[in-house]
């Protein structure tokens, strides 16, 4: 529990560095620990150590940590692909969809949601880097697309999310930070009243720092929490 308290008070320290060199307020970024290097017990102890906002990028092992874990008032975020067999059973799961990366996908949601009586706060992954193993909206096809995604029921956008580059190092990732943040600017002059582009998922580990000095208002951070743990 020592390393891990240690670890998340660096983080939170990275976090509020970057916020002041920006004239940010740290409350303002929101830190969500990504779980799916750890088992269910470590999980467990970083929620003790102060973390509400946990992770998984896999719908099984979100299941089976949110089953485990259920006694606890976890904040569970989804944040890799989401197939869309998948869709049923872990929307009550979660607080925040931050994977929306296909109009299939979204509609999938969409009329889940509707069916479960809920609605579902979602982030639009785009594909800002262009690359070819990555998932997400093209970002040059976004605008005519965000019309008849804020139209569907029962689905609340609440942003976009990215991931950087593989390749290109931190500059890289911060062009491709800054590059999300210009083009949630300009689609907040045709998306619909219904949908709310306020929240910028980017940044993970390595770059968490760069993606909070270009705007991230959620940032998803795994490993560097579990360092000395894993």
């Amino acid at each position: 529990m020592n390393q891990l308290e240690l670890n998340l008070a660096k983080v939170r320290g990275q976090i509020g560095m970057a916020c002041l060199q920006r004239d940010r307020r740290q409350q303002d970024v929101r830190l969500v620990g990504v779980t799916k290097y750890v088992d269910t017990s470590t999980a467990r102890l970083l929620f003790e150590a102060g973390l509400w906002d946990l992770a998984e990028s896999r719908p099984q092992e979100l299941w089976r940590k949110a089953e485990a874990l259920k006694d606890l008032p976890i904040q569970w975020h989804f944040v890799g692909h989401l197939q869309r067999n998948k869709v049923e059973r872990t929307l009550p799961l979660i607080s925040l969809l931050h994977s929306g990366d296909s109009m299939s996908l979204l509609e999938t949601v969409s009329a889940t949601a509707v069916k479960q009586g809920r609605v579902v706060k979602t982030l639009l992954e785009v594909n800002i880097s262009g690359d070819s193993s990555k998932h997400g909206f093209d970002p040059h096809e976004l605008r005519r697309q965000v019309v008849p995604i804020g139209n569907l029921p029962g689905l609340k956008v609440r942003g976009l999310m990215t991931m950087a580059a593989l390749e290109g190092g931190n500059e890289r990732a911060r062009r491709d930070f800054s590059a999300l943040r210009e083009l949630r600017d300009k689609l907040r002059d045709y998306c619909p009243p219904q949908m709310e582009l306020d929240e910028l998922s980017m940044g993970m580990s390595g770059d968490f720092v760069a993606a909070v000095e270009e705007g991230a208002t959620i940032v998803r951070v795994g490993s560097a929490l579990f360092e000395g743990i894993v």
